[in-house]
């Protein structure tokens, strides 16, 4: 039985929707979280006809970016991949071109 509040395509319990731009911040989610996030982010991209993409990791250690260039580097839409400028976040961020 449905709850009263629940409405058809409302977000489940506990799930955030993040709106969707060529910009995905990883700070703030667990870094169990990653990989998925990161492999979601690309279909919805690819399936919004993005061509470039930027994807911020942050600097710490590099753990979350291994993660992140170890999805781009297997995914087939994924043409290149690179540090971004330093005005845009420097190794602490992804540069990503799509197919």
């Amino acid at each position: 039985m449905a709850d009263e509040d629940d409405e058809p395509g409302a977000p489940e319990e506990g799930v955030v929707e993040i709106p969707l731009s060529d910009v995905l911040d990883l700070h703030g989610f667990p870094p169990r979280d990653v990989a998925e996030i990161v492999r979601t982010y690309l279909d919805d991209a690819c399936r919004a006809g993005f061509r470039a993409l930027r994807i911020v990791h942050g600097r710490g250690v590099g753990v979350q970016r291994e993660t992140v260039r170890a999805i781009l580097a297997r995914d087939p839409r994924v043409a290149a991949y690179r540090d971004a400028p330093g005005e845009h976040g420097g190794w602490g961020a992804t540069v990503v071109e799509l197919r």
